[in-house]
């Protein structure tokens, strides 16, 4: 086949030949070798000679056959180079596409000498342009991630193409960057004029890319050059079954260092067709070697994963890279967000439209939907048209979040598009009515969906009736019900309960509970939302007998009562004055080993504190902790200022240390109990230490501690301490309680001290204190208990004198 004469139909042929056998990648084969051979050679005549193609075809055709023998030095080429003829090149433009994209599949195949050698010949090809410089090409920078070069691009339309060419090998050859770099041509020794209005600019899309290494790391042995790690790690992931075994070897870790993002999307590139290993190398990276991957290493496994429809995984990783871009600021750029870099990605590697759908769904699912709003709006801008299940998710979440404008317009979006709105579609925006406060509007809507060959089906008149019901319009909910039957639509159980609780709602129980019979005859078994609809209905009423007895009928057909069912039977019974039969019922659920919520718990006990029944609770409490039971903070403060109530202060006191041994801490409510009930019963002193202990955990003590401690103080006699406190209560916390003042001045008043009594005024009035009338009372009161004492004084001075004489 060779050595038959290659005219345009057999180039083509062969070459699809060619590239077929390239893709199957049986190395063992001589007729691969060949293959790649073959595409090699054709594809290095495509890179040399593609710009003198486009403007000069008879200078080609002319040249090709002997120039390629001459190009061609390796003597293992030189057998395929002599035995092709290419006669007929004139106008065969599609045969030198498809030698372009053979680059690819040579790359892809794993053969990079084959790719190199291309590569070579490109550089060899810069030397050749300068006479033709101005006449048929224009200057152009071609700029890498680590230099620029000056290159001349086609002066035409078709120049695109032979660019992106060069980009292609740019990006799956590595080396290439580094032979650019370290060429002989650059501006120094192109001698051509130095500028051109008309430059074309090439950009790659990676931007992370590392310093070019120096080329003396090629004389290191392959597993210590660190210009090889993107080579060592792809061919260690070609083993399968023990890659992740010798990723973790000692043998790489000496360049591991070197691989940074450029390098970690290089690799993910080259495991465009194997996901798994993509993946795994992925998550090695960022687990393993603890590197956070960048936005752009983000979206080209996610295209890879797109690409070989592993969605699952694929939607995993957005809805991370979206907490870590949105929510926690990582990988984060700028100037460009997830959706430029999944864009700027698709020119590297193989892609799947339905990652754009999926970003959607992603930023939806979120909580995002302003996010997803946007990214739907710019896939249409992009010409990218959202498939169904994405626009479906959309308009659920903007209903969600109550964007009703916006929920109709992707409605009217999805018309305008093509996009075949199928029966979730018109549920949704069923819902989106209803949620509206626009039930007129439905008929109208239904009827344009059953133009449309939709049936309503039972999620919408679901839907309706449950709006209905809410507006308390029950006599349209029941019609729609009986239509339902009509139209051959079986009500379920979401549709009695919907009913049911519309019925409770308007106090019409007794007839719920009548279609709840109805139900359960009509063979729908109910569920402990529809048990809990009727309890709620009848403990409203007061009706706690029928409550207790649906609980009994609910324990029977071996539904467990939750949360809601205990609570509310509960609250029926303390609201009517009866917790002896909440706790009677709640220890009856126990011996059917029915778990009873721990915010029944909190209850119970806080509803007795509130009865003043504080040792009842304790008791209670005590009793509960023995099944495992630990009681909220709240509930230990609100026990502790019950028991104080009733001067019960030592029981307060062990249940505060036993929140602070289980890390709980005393709020100010408790503290305040503790302190007045400790002065209450004289026990002033340690009332004294429980206020260091506030002050030392940040509180602040308010009027109603100052003034039980000053009492206490007074009360046990000890003026001082009270008139100290004074002190420190107003120039440490600005607290002037003139109660706690008018008690220190009635001491020194009752036993006549004027003397000290006008002193220690003197100095409270300095700090702030303001006397009232009460104060002017005491004082009065003072000054005449004084007199009195001085007339019983002077008396029993005089009687004395007397006595004497």
């Amino acid at each position: 086949m060779w050595r038959s004469s290659c005219n345009r139909k057999t180039l083509v042929v062969q070459c699809g030949d060619s590239l077929s056998l390239v893709k199957q990648g049986d190395k063992e084969s001589m007729t691969f070798v060949v293959a790649l051979q073959f595409l090699g050679l054709l594809s290095a005549a495509c890179c040399k000679y593609m710009p003198f193609m486009i403007v000069d075809q008879q200078m080609v055709v002319n040249d090709l056959p002997v120039t390629l023998v001459s190009l061609l030095a390796d003597q293992s080429w030189n057998v395929v180079a002599e035995t092709v003829e290419l006669p007929d090149l004139e106008e065969d433009m599609g045969v030198l596409l498809g030698l372009a994209n053979s680059i690819n599949a040579l790359y892809r195949a794993g053969e990079l000498e084959t790719v190199i050698k291309i590569k070579n010949l490109i550089i060899s090809w810069f030397s050749e342009l300068k006479m033709f410089e101005g006449k048929y090409f224009v200057r152009s920078h071609l700029r890498f991630p680590s230099s620029r070069l000056v290159v001349f691009a086609p002066k035409t339309k078709c120049c695109s193409f032979f660019l992106d060419m060069i980009r292609r090998l740019s990006i799956y050859l590595p080396t290439l960057f580094q032979s650019f770099s370290n060429s002989t041509f650059t501006n120094e020794t192109l001698p051509f004029s130095s500028s051109s209005s008309s430059s074309t600019l090439i950009t790659l899309h990676d931007s992370h890319s590392k310093r070019t290494l120096s080329p003396f790391y090629n004389l290191l042995p392959p597993t210590q050059n660190p210009n090889n790690v993107v080579n060592l790690i792809s061919s260690i992931l070609k083993h399968k079954s023990s890659h992740l075994f010798l990723l973790q070897s000692n043998e790489i870790k000496g360049i591991l260092p070197q691989l940074g993002p450029h390098e970690i999307s290089r690799v993910l590139l080259r495991c465009q067709s194997d996901h798994s290993s993509a993946l795994t190398f992925f998550n090695w990276v960022k687990n393993d070697l603890n590197i956070t991957p960048t936005l752009q290493n983000y979206c080209v496994i996610l295209h890879v994963l797109a690409w070989s429809r592993v969605f699952s995984q694929a939607m995993e990783l957005l809805a991370e890279l979206i907490q870590m871009v949105e929510v926690e600021g990582v990988c984060a750029s700028s100037n460009e967000g997830i959706y430029e870099n999944l864009v700027g990605c698709t020119e590297d590697c193989n892609w799947n439209p339905v990652i754009f759908d999926m970003l959607v769904k992603a930023y939806v699912k979120g909580g995002m939907v302003e996010k997803g709003l946007e990214t739907f709006r710019r896939n249409i801008e992009t010409c990218l048209i959202p498939n169904v299940i994405a626009c479906n998710c959309l308009l659920s979440g903007l209903s969600r979040f109550n964007y009703i404008t916006q929920c109709w317009e992707v409605y009217e979006e999805m018309g305008r598009l093509g996009v075949h709105r199928n029966a979730y579609t018109f549920n949704i925006m069923t819902h989106v009515l209803c949620k509206d406060g626009d039930t007129d509007k439905v008929t109208g809507f239904l009827e344009k969906m059953e133009e449309e060959g939709f049936e309503p089906d039972l999620v919408t008149y679901n839907t309706l009736v449950n709006s209905y019901c809410k507006k308390r319009r029950l006599e349209d909910a029941f019609y729609l019900y009986k239509i339902m039957y009509v139209r051959g639509v079986m009500p379920n159980l979401i549709t009695y309960t919907t009913l049911m609780n519309g019925l409770c709602e308007e106090g019409k129980v007794k007839e719920a509970h009548q279609l709840f019979h109805q139900m359960v005859h009509r063979g729908i078994d109910p569920d402990i939302v529809s048990y809990n609809t009727l309890v709620c209905g009848y403990s409203r009423q007061g009706e706690m007998q029928m409550c207790r007895s649906i609980l009994y009928e609910m324990i029977g057909n071996r539904i467990c009562p939750d949360s809601i069912t205990c609570r509310v039977i509960v609250d029926g019974y303390a609201r009517d004055g009866k917790l002896l039969s909440a706790l009677n019922t709640v220890e009856e659920l126990k011996r059917f080993r029915i778990k009873i919520p721990e915010e029944v718990y909190d209850y119970l006990v806080v509803a007795l504190c509130k009865e003043g029944k504080p040792f009842a609770a304790r008791s209670f409490l005590h009793r509960i902790s023995q099944d495992g039971y630990t009681p909220k903070m709240n509930t230990y403060n609100k026990l502790v200022e019950s028991l104080c109530e009733f001067n019960n202060v030592e029981e307060a006191l062990i249940l505060k240390s036993d929140m602070e041994n289980k890390s709980m801490k005393v709020n100010a409510a408790a503290y305040r109990a503790v302190i007045i009930c400790l002065c209450r019963v004289k026990r002033t002193v340690e009332a004294e230490v429980l206020l260091e202990e506030i002050i030392g955990s940040d509180m602040l003590p308010d009027v109603e501690i100052s003034r039980a401690l000053i009492k206490g103080y007074c009360e046990e006699n000890k003026v001082d301490k009270a008139v100290s406190l004074l002190k420190l209560f107003a120039k440490e916390f600005q607290v002037y309680d003139t109660e706690s003042y008018n008690a220190v001045v009635k001491v020194f008043c009752d036993v006549g001290n004027v003397t000290e009594l006008m002193e220690v005024e003197d100095k409270l009035q300095k700090v702030g204190y303001v006397p009232n009338k009460l104060t002017c009372r005491y004082v009065i009161h003072g000054l005449q208990k004084a007199m009195e004492l001085d007339d019983e004084i002077l008396n029993h001075s005089l009687s004395w004198d007397n006595f004497e004489t």
